[in-house]
């Protein structure tokens, strides 16, 4: 084993492919270059024994290892962040994925360290605090990595994180960073050591294993059923609702080859009851729901039919916050409707119900970023099993049951079981929407009248790993000249009808009309 002061990434991984180990490391009680900032621990900050365990690998020998550290979501993996640059105490870059996240670390570093606010600049597109002399700086992965032309004032602020010499940065959701636009970041600003923090160390294009030279190694992972069982983290229930598809709407999922099979399975009208009646039935328990849909369609349908609050990537921040709000404290509003936008961005710790209605594909990691958004130990909830409840809404004989069971992989290796639920006792006597032929006939008409852009997910606005904003799908030629979504009906009105309405003819024109 060799221990590196520094060096560069592409020299890390030529070393672990010709099986030299490496452990990058700072001795960072000796750097007399860079000063010490004036940051340290309140005293009402109280590690639990996992978090003190996981900063134990970390430091070692008055060093600071490099490395990745793994807690589940709600575990306190700010707390970590904090503390370990409370203990460098050299200058510190924090990188996350929003300007939320930017947000919320910087009122973590507030609530838990003494480090004055002034000392703490934010390099996001809606704030830019004046960097100089400050020693902490909070930014997005998305900032850095820009390649394209910059404002004046931003291009001033670059130049300056450039130039120092971080002696921590603090990588929050680092499972991005692999991404080909990302790693770049860690070419742009020069660290001593490096800290990855994540709760899900997993993606579907495995380059997870790439962290071991952008980085370092796992520094250490807890254990998800070891802190449901001291209480850390919340003890979730999680199901698998099955939704038989109506007969009209399996007959169009499977003539159609389109993006559209879709929203087919996602309005499912079966679907939208049993999301209906687990609303009633847990609002009735005063419990707090969040219903996660990738599909922007879907989402307007329900919020708009259930008569709910919803966000997704247009809602302005302003109305973000109004919502938010009114769901922590006010006892009127129990359910509200996100997008893909609140996987990783929002901290909802009222939040012990989540019922997720469409999703991306087979992504492992988004289920458990979605199961994170449940797991924080709740705090005076009455004695019982299990104090929280994960929902995934499934359309029965479509493809959403195949993603359904891939996604399902990586909880399952954390301990968690997942209860098939076929059938809800007292679905049948509830006054649930879209009972009738009708009805359901009518949603129908709705979800065939929209267009392939429809079927789309929603592509958020500065996402980490987002997609460029262009597709290639097949389509018809009214989709180019607008009428995409215009229906054609024929109604047939009746002998009686018509004679009534020849009454209100005058009848200089009657005569035209026979």
């Amino acid at each position: 084993m060799f221990t590196i002061t520094f060096m560069r990434p592409p020299y890390q991984e030529h070393c672990i492919q010709s099986e030299y180990p490496l452990l990058a490391e700072y001795d960072f009680r000796n750097d007399t270059v860079n000063p010490d900032i004036n940051i340290d621990l309140k005293p009402t900050a109280v590690l639990r024994p996992y978090q003190e365990k996981s900063l134990r690998k970390m430091f070692g020998n008055g060093r600071a290892r490099s490395g990745v550290i793994v807690l589940p979501c709600g575990a306190g993996k700010s707390l970590v962040g904090v503390t370990a640059a409370c203990t460098v105490r050299k200058r510190c870059l924090v990188l996350g994925n929003s300007s939320v996240s930017v947000e919320q670390w910087k009122a973590q570093f507030k609530m838990w360290s003494t480090i004055d606010d002034s000392q703490i600049c934010r390099f996001t597109s809606d704030a830019k605090d004046k960097p100089i002399g400050c020693s902490v700086a909070i930014s997005t992965y998305s900032m850095l990595g820009h390649t394209t032309k910059r404002s004046w004032e931003a291009e001033r602020v670059m130049e300056w994180m450039k130039s120092q010499e971080w002696g921590l940065i603090i990588l929050d959701e680092v499972h991005t960073i692999p991404a080909r636009m990302f790693r770049r970041v860690l070419t742009i600003v020069q660290a001593h050591c490096k800290l990855g923090l994540t709760a899900t160390l997993v993606r579907e294009d495995d380059k997870i294993v790439d962290l071991n030279f952008l980085i370092g190694p796992k520094l250490y992972e807890a254990n998800w059923m070891e802190l449901q069982n001291n209480g850390y983290i919340a003890k979730v229930q999680c199901a698998e609702v099955w939704c038989p598809m109506t007969p009209e709407f399996y007959r169009e999922y499977v003539a159609i080859k389109t993006k559209k099979r879709i929203l087919l399975y996602t309005m499912n009208p079966n679907k939208f009851r049993a999301c209906q009646f687990l609303i009633r039935f847990h609002e009735r328990r005063n419990d707090k729901i969040i219903v996660f849909a990738d599909n922007v369609f879907a989402l307007k349908e329900y919020a708009i039919q259930l008569n709910k609050p919803y966000i997704y990537g247009p809602t302005s921040q302003g109305e973000r916050m109004q919502i938010l709000q009114n769901f922590k404290h006010n006892p009127k509003i129990n359910t509200i409707f996100i997008s893909k936008v609140g996987d990783t961005s929002f901290d909802l710790p009222e939040a012990n119900v989540l019922i997720q209605i469409s999703s991306h594909g087979g992504s492992r990691r988004q289920e458990a970023q979605r199961l994170g958004r449940v797991l924080r130990a709740k705090k005076g909830m009455v004695a019982e099993e299990y104090n929280a409840y994960f929902y995934s809404l499934v359309s029965q004989d479509t493809q959403e049951m195949a993603y359904s069971t891939k996604r399902q992989r990586f909880l399952v290796d954390q301990g968690y079981s997942f209860k098939v639920i076929t059938k809800m006792a007292g679905m049948e006597e509830e006054d649930l929407m879209f009972s009738t032929r009708d009805e359901q006939q009518r949603l129908l008409q709705r979800v065939l009248a929209a267009s392939d852009l429809d079927a789309e997910e929603e592509v958020v606005t500065g996402e980490v790993g987002s997609k460029p904003q262009f597709s290639r799908r097949a389509g018809t030629m009214s989709s180019m000249s607008g009428a995409d979504d215009a229906v054609y009906m024929e109604y047939h009105a009746s002998r009686g009808s018509k004679a009534s309405a020849n009454k209100n003819i005058h009848p200089l024109f009657k005569r035209f009309r026979k």
